[in-house]
């Protein structure tokens, strides 16, 4: 994603607790030595970081303290599934993708098709341009696929109310 989100859709991403996510990265220096040490430090095996003072492991606990997610409210457990993908798309985000493979859609067409809103767009198109944002930040590093190109629609279900969004895990 290109910059900061804009202050126009910034209620939007608090609203559905995703502003802290889309802080990820911003401002941060990564540096490549020390990413590689950690690396070095990794044990597959044990899912856990070995150090000289001990073993150090990424817990739940984490989550929150490092993204901002919530992970005391509700889960999100039940998979999507609907005939027809394109019009979900066409509902919640106001155009339709022509290729949607399986209720997937290329992230570059998200870039492509919803420009940044400025001060004079509708409530509406801020609102999709947040939806199309969220997608995003959902496809391009909280759970990509293989590719990291292609997002699941399944999602929208989910932002089409950003409050109820927010209460979610």
């Amino acid at each position: 994603m290109s910059g900061l989100p804009l202050s126009l859709i910034e209620n939007y991403l608090w609203e559905a607790g995703f502003w802290h996510v889309a802080m990820i990265g911003r401002g941060c220096k990564l540096d490549p030595k020390l990413i590689s040490a950690l690396i070095k430090r990794w044990r597959s095996e044990t899912h856990t970081f070995h150090f000289p003072c001990g073993e150090c492991i990424i817990t739940l606990e984490d989550v929150p303290l490092q993204l901002g997610l919530p992970v005391d409210k509700h889960a999100v457990t039940r998979s999507a599934s609907f005939p027809d993908w394109g019009a979900v798309c066409y509902k919640f985000l106001g155009a339709i993708l022509d290729n949607i493979n399986g209720g997937r859609i290329e992230m570059g067409w998200l870039r492509d098709i919803f420009p940044e809103p400025d001060n004079d767009s509708t409530e509406l198109e801020r609102i999709r341009y947040a939806r199309a944002y969220i997608l995003e930040m959902i496809g391009g590093y909280l759970m990509p696929d293989v590719s990291r190109n292609l997002v699941h629609l399944r999602w929208l279900l989910k932002l089409v109310d950003f409050r109820a969004a927010g209460e979610l895990s």
